[in-house]
């Protein structure tokens, strides 16, 4: 069968919707936000955009039709990802955190458990959010460490019928729901014995937010993804059924795995359209500005090269995406190695191409006079997110080089 990357119909009117929604909806995120000066109070401003995200469609297509989601593809929900965050990174940055979320659910839930579940995130889809409880106050890089001394020290000990957990937790996105009291359900990664290492005792235990013992603590204020909330949540002997976990103890790092894999695809996504983003000022710029010269720069042959390098940039980005998301759809993510170079890749490179922009238009770029300082904030925080650029390196691409029979070809091949 030939390569073949061209959209569908479906793929071309998933495309322009997205982006409608996004010109018409998302454009308006921004002026919101701009002058609201809390993490929080940003980040509940944008609860009526992700209301209509809602109403349009795309918290379902998170779910498989079987469960009364809409069963969007990974190559699907890329193509619209870029779009939305080509506009605004902040809202469909929380749609990706209720899909981190739900993700220990639907890769290793039991039947029962995704349809309770997933029905409950669907009954009000604006309104319920799910977060991945992860890193801890030290860090989530080494939450698999072989040590039982180290690693993820958020504990849940077993009492009669149920999991008492108790921990805290940082950057839990959407963690503390649009209320501030907690989202609808949270994945907490913990450990069921603090003597046992993690092959035997990581585990995921769904919590309600609304538990007694969830506590939202403070909120932390990042750089950029201005209206992303990341929040402190301590979970103080917060009690939930035995019947909340997710498979069982010893099963936590590859649901993390697995879980993580689906946002590093999407996160090339992302990228991509933040790169597109700081494209378009930079060629707006270059054809319209003489910077007092007699022609416009666009006519200088190092600018003309300057933005030949970024849209090739860009283009690679966005093929290594779809590249990754269809690994994962058609190998039903036994395949994730190109997924986690898709994070590494487009992430690093999306910070040199907004830095480029940058350069291309000169000091005007460092100030409110063009969305790129903006645009800049946001980029460097894709190489540190989600267990950060050098930890994926080292946990997960240098982890598969150095296993048996590993094979170099075989995401080129589709294996």
């Amino acid at each position: 069968m030939a390569i073949d990357f061209s959209l569908s119909d479906e793929q071309k009117a998933l495309q322009a919707g997205a982006r409608q929604f996004a010109a018409t909806v998302l454009s308006q995120v921004k002026p919101t936000i701009t002058p609201i000066a809390r993490p929080e109070d940003r980040f509940f401003a944008t609860q009526p955009f992700y209301a209509q995200m809602a109403a349009a469609g795309f918290i379902h297509a998170l779910f498989p039709k079987a469960y009364g989601g809409g069963g969007m593809s990974t190559v699907d929900f890329a193509l619209a990802s870029e779009e939305l965050c080509a506009v605004d990174i902040n809202v469909p940055t929380t749609l990706l955190g209720t899909g981190l979320g739900m993700e220990p659910i639907l890769g290793f839930g039991t039947e029962e458990q995704k349809r309770r579940w997933i029905g409950e995130i669907l009954a009000a889809p604006g309104e319920r959010l799910a977060a991945l409880a992860f890193t801890e106050v030290t860090g989530g890089s080494n939450y698999d460490c072989p040590d039982p001394s180290a690693g993820v020290q958020t504990f849940a000990r077993r009492d009669g019928d149920e999991w008492v957990i108790t921990g805290q937790k940082h950057y839990t996105t959407n963690g503390c729901g649009w209320d501030g009291r907690g989202a609808h359900l949270l994945s907490v990664v913990c450990r069921t014995d603090p003597s046992l290492p993690p092959a035997e005792s990581l585990a995921v235990i769904v919590v309600p937010g609304a538990t007694p013992g969830v506590e939202v603590v403070g909120y932390l204020d990042t750089a950029g993804h201005r209206a992303v909330v990341s929040p402190r949540i301590h979970f103080n002997e917060v009690r939930v059924p035995i019947g909340n976990i997710i498979g069982k103890p010893g099963d936590g790092a590859k649901i993390c795995q697995h879980a993580f894999s689906w946002t590093a695809a999407l996160i090339g996504a992302a990228c991509t359209g933040v790169m597109r983003a700081a494209f378009d000022v930079a060629l707006s710029f270059a054809k319209t500005d003489k910077r007092s010269g007699t022609v416009p720069v666009i006519e200088h042959q190092n600018a003309g090269y300057m933005l030949a390098d970024l849209k090739m940039r860009i283009e690679a980005a966005r093929y290594l995406t779809w590249k990754a998301c269809h690994q994962l759809d058609v190998t039903d993510r036994a395949s994730d190695e190109l997924a986690i170079m898709t994070k590494v890749y487009a992430s690093e490179l999306c910070v040199q191409v907004v830095y480029d922009a940058m350069r291309l238009v000169g000091v005007d770029s460092y100030t409110e006079l063009t969305p790129l300082a903006g645009l800049m904030q946001d980029a460097l925080c894709f190489p540190l997110y989600d267990g950060g650029n050098m930890g994926v390196r080292r946990r997960q691409l240098h982890r598969k080089f150095k296993t048996d029979g590993y094979d170099p070809m075989a995401s080129a091949e589709g294996r």
